[in-house]
């Protein structure tokens, strides 16, 4: 029974201890099992509830209370420790694997998404990519990485890494909760603990997951027919006439949807098998997994094997143990272009191949532009047959460590990890072409061969100790990484084919053999570590971090530094005249620290020199290679740092069943690194060279909260988070006299604003005659666009100068999202349970960069509600047709740098929606089932937005344009089936 309220507690499992023998409780909480004695001990499990050893002692009938286990309760890995979640005076979020793993995701990031307050996900959505993921904002113009930790491995959680091997995921927010990890924390910390055995006998889990992948509705763009007519508008409205491919040669049975030709419907399979067990002072584990994303764009997959091996063994005051997985993961894809912007460029009356396409260039007569259909996007179909990408990597990734019991209190641990992997990417060109005017180019094949090495060693002592009211712990220790990677790239042209079947080895090639290599990766990070938890009364909480870390990535003079930290607590509700029916825990924190990041290259602070000159000396007048200095380098690059200050409080209401924690966040990153210009006499060649001189604030507020009922037959729980981020560039070094920004093509990062913050010129509508052109005036009374023609776009002259040029340009709109929220909800009812889980990201605008290809009318096919602007048509936001050449205001109208391409990116998504089903286990016992469940789900069924695109969520082009939709992949819709079971 449930002990809190005495109701029947159905699907407990119940075993007899040592053995396989076990069963389920059924509905109303009974349960019969054969035992092999009276004395035998029954041990009785559920999820969140504490597991009870019953021994029989000569009974034959026995009355279970299950007490659920508190939130407050469970113990948290913080980096070298463990600690209570109440115990917690850093910002940390713990979530759970119960949640992460509803959805059907290849990577750890992906999965995340809408789960932790703080954390930005954005989603790729290609087969084997990474998603992007930022914590509490961005600090440094380079890189936004979090730093990653798998069973006390740091290496990169990339789509290698099997999310159902996970058992638990900490995020590490604030510089108290992050500092021991010192130079590479400053993007926050990931703690991944895999699955580990338990003692009992011998246990297999299975699950398996299919799923349907289905791309929303791409863009609504014209068939054949009525892109002839619009095509045949747009020249007469330029006095030209009209190409053949839409006049006298037009042929209606050429309607090419490139959207259908270029995407299919893709699936997504997961199938995982789990063995664990052991004794005492023994467990393993071990599973094997395999995953495949069909994509849903033609040509594009994804495939990952892995097996794991976590064993622990103790003997004495030893213990030692392993977490090993061997993964090996292929991903093929096109070897170029981008079919998400390629597809509704391309024009309808183009086949994807045909006869007269073919030449010696294209003997498969690919369909491409021409002359009298003109258009420069890539035939995807012909891309995917031509152009091949495939990569392999080959990793291996864990641990080995070793305890010792040195005295009561007193933990040695000797800790070696490794991350190695074997890659292996080929790239074959076959023959053919794929765009207008294309440049011919030979067949050929390039394979590239890198060597990635990570090595580990840390030496660590953990100390725990309680006196009276005063508890003790803390950790001291000593960690060396060693990261290295060679790459080699070797190739050949001129492929042989046969019966049609090309040859896909270098060697078989018969052209000019190439070779190249790259500047090899190679430092290593060397460090001290320490950390102070003090806790008095259950009341006081104090922490004290520090790690002093040496990076060979920097000059001497400046290749370590200590990255401290402070944390304290205050838990209200233990003291004595704190009194409330309601409020079971409160508890204060706050926290003050200083963390690093390295965002330089293995070999940044040292020159980079050009061996391609040559002297001539001597009487012979020989020729000698000579070296110079191609590029500056500066010798005292350092560390970006970033210090966070973090104010919170954890509250519990109504015996834990509300949870409620709120923070308030505020970090400034220093010595970003920037590029400073310097003279051109001083030689400098190859870019100009990296100072740490920058800043960036990033300071908001989170909010998470959670409520369950489990007390009924109808068990549910909800819970929520809220984050807000406010992104402000503090300095940018000296950039020249006047200039207090950092400048891309269509974003700028200025001092008192967001990074990378849509910097363009205004617009106001549509002129709609002569008259209001020629009264656009500035206060001189000079015409500020008198190349424009009624139905052109109206550009606001910004600085009053009487003109429209890059002077005019101001902020238009950030990209970065004001504010993130995520929603779940779980409930089960007997033998049902359901879960929904819902994100939304608002007050942040897109650059649709694909709309304003289709949108220039130029070369391109047009949307199908497309209403141009005309004498008779002056009630449109569509400006007026023609053709550019020669016409300065339709080439305006197309301008990038313009607020027309600007969009609201906020959207509310239904991220997931899972029914499932316990089966009932009468019918299983006899073959040993247990747990055994089935479901269905729908992941991103629904997505409520006022983005035009085909999907808000934007993984952008780099940092400082992060919301630049230049044809990004979206979310497929998947419609899953799955089912798990234990025996």
């Amino acid at each position: 029974m449930d002990k809190s309220t005495g109701e029947a507690f159905p699907g407990a499992t119940v075993l007899e201890k040592g053995t396989s023998n076990g069963t389920v409780t059924d509905i109303d909480g009974n349960f019969q099992l054969q035992v092999n004695s009276d004395q035998s001990t029954l041990v009785i499990s559920f999820i969140g509830f504490l597991k009870q050893e019953i021994p029989l002692v000569g009974r034959s009938s026995v009355q279970v209370g299950l007490e659920d286990v508190s939130q407050l309760d469970e113990v948290v890995v913080i980096g070298y420790q463990t600690v209570r979640k109440k115990d917690l005076t850093g910002a940390t979020t713990v979530v759970g694997t119960d949640k992460s793993n509803k959805v059907t995701a290849a990577s750890l990031g992906e999965s995340l998404q809408g789960l932790a307050p703080g954390v930005s996900i954005r989603n790729g959505g290609a087969p084997g990519q990474n998603a992007q993921v930022e914590i509490r904002g961005v600090a440094s113009f380079i890189n936004s990485n979090p730093l990653y930790v798998i069973d006390g491995m740091i290496a990169d959680a990339n789509p290698s890494l099997n999310t159902n091997d996970i058992e638990s995921i900490q995020i590490l927010k604030d510089a108290s909760a992050a500092a021991i990890y010192g130079s590479r924390a400053a993007n926050g910390v990931i703690i991944i603990t895999t699955k580990q055995g338990a003692e009992g006998a011998a246990r297999v889990s299975v699950s398996a997951k299919y799923g349907i992948q289905q791309l929303p509705p791409g863009y609504n763009m014209m068939n054949s027919g009525q892109f002839a007519e619009m095509q045949r508008t747009q020249f007469v409205s330029s006095g030209l006439t009209p190409p053949t491919s839409v006049s006298t040669a037009f042929d209606p049975n050429v309607n090419t949807n490139w959207y259908d030709e270029g995407t299919r419907l893709g699936n997504a399979q997961d199938y995982n098998v789990t063995l664990s067990g052991g004794s005492k002072n023994s467990s393993y584990l071990i599973s094997g997994s395999y995953f495949q994303n069909k994509g849903v764009l033609i040509g594009n997959d994804f495939k990952r094997a892995a097996l794991r091996i976590n064993t622990k063994n103790s003997k004495g005051r030893v213990t030692f143990g392993e977490n090993l997985v061997f993964t090996n993961s292929i991903t093929n894809a096109p070897g170029l272009g981008n079919p998400f912007y390629d597809m509704p460029l391309n024009l309808p009356v183009i086949p994807v191949r045909d006869d007269r396409f073919i030449s010696a260039a294209n003997p498969d007569g690919w369909g491409k532009g021409t002359t009298d259909a003109v258009t420069y996007a890539f035939n995807p179909v012909a891309v995917n047959a031509i152009n091949t990408f495939r990569s392999n990597f080959a990793k291996v990734v864990g641990n080995a460590y070793l305890d010792v019991d040195i005295l009561d209190g007193l933990v040695y641990r000797f800790n070696a990890g490794a991350e190695l992997s074997f890659d292996h990417n080929k790239r074959m060109r076959r023959a053919g072409e794929w765009q207008f005017n294309q440049p011919a180019a030979p067949t050929s094949i390039i394979e590239d061969r890198s060597l990635f090495s990570s090595f580990l060693l840390e030496h660590t002592l953990n100390y725990n100790k309680a006196i009276g009211d005063h508890s003790f712990s803390g950790v001291v220790g000593h960690s060396q990484q060693i990261t290295k990677r060679d790459i080699l790239s070797g190739g050949r042209t001129n492929l042989q084919s046969f019966d049609g079947r090309y040859l896909n080895t270098v060697s078989s090639a018969t052209g000019e053999a190439f070779a190249d290599g790259f500047v090899p990766i190679e430092y290593t990070i060397s460090g001290y570590l320490g950390r102070l938890n003090y806790i008095y009364a259950d009341k006081y909480l104090l922490t004290l971090t520090g790690r002093y870390d040496s990076d060979s990535r920097f000059g001497a003079d400046n290749r370590s530094r200590f990255f401290p930290s402070i944390a304290g607590g205050w838990r209200i509700s233990e003291e004595s005249f704190f009194n409330s029916s309601i409020i079971s825990d409160l508890k204060l924190r706050a926290s003050y620290g200083e963390l690093g990041i390295v965002t330089v290259g293995s070999w940044d602070y040292i020159g980079f020199l050009n061996s391609n000159p040559r002297a001539i000396f001597g009487p012979d007048e020989q020729a000698y290679v000579g070296a110079t200095q191609a590029r500056l380098a500066n010798p005292n690059l350092g560390w970006e740092r970033r210090l966070s200050q973090n104010f919170g409080f954890d509250a519990a209401f109504f015996d834990d069943q509300l949870t409620i924690s709120a923070e308030y966040y505020n970090s400034l990153s220093k010595d970003v690194l920037v590029n400073l210009p310097i003279a051109w006499y001083l030689g400098n060649l190859g870019g100009e060279p990296a100072v740490n001189a920058a800043s960036i604030r990033n300071r908001g507020i989170e909010v998470a909260a959670t409520y369950s009922n489990i007390k009924r037959a109808f068990k549910w729980d909800v819970s929520a988070n809220m984050t807000t981020i406010r992104n402000r560039v503090m300095d940018v070094g000296n950039l020249g006299e006047g200039i207090n920004y950092i400048q891309t093509g269509i974003t700028r990062s200025q001092i008192g604003r967001p990074m990378g913050e849509w910097f363009v010129l205004k617009t106001d509508g549509l002129f709609q005659s002569q008259e209001e052109i020629n009264n656009y005036t500035n206060s001189d009374g000079t015409v500020i666009q008198p190349f424009a023609k009624p139905g052109d776009v109206k550009f606001l002259d910004i600085n009053g100068d009487g003109q429209i040029n890059q002077e005019d340009r101001t902020f238009v709109g950030s990209p970065w999202p004001t504010m993130q929220t995520g929603a779940q909800f779980n409930a089960s009812y007997k033998n049902f349970t359901f879960n929904m889980q819902w994100i939304g990201v608002f007050g942040h605008t897109v650059m649709n960069g694909v709309r304003r290809e289709i949108d220039s009318y130029q070369n391109t096919n047009f949307r199908a509600d497309i209403s141009p602007w005309s004498p008779n048509n002056t009630s449109t936001a569509d400006p007026r047709i023609g053709v550019a050449v020669g016409d300065p205001g339709l080439i305006d109208n197309a301008r990038l740098e313009s607020d027309r391409w600007l969009e609201n990116g906020a959207y509310v998504r239904l991220r997931n929606l899972e029914l499932g089903y316990n089966l009932n286990m009468a019918s299983l016992q006899k073959w040993n089932v247990s747990n055994a469940r089935v479901f269905v789900s729908g992941q991103n069924l629904l997505t409520f937005t006022k983005y035009s695109g085909l999907d808000p969520d934007v993984t952008g082009n780099g940092i400082l344009e992060r919301g630049f939709d230049n044809g990004n992949w979206p979310a497929s819709r998947i419609y899953s089936v799955g089912l798990q079971f234990e025996f």
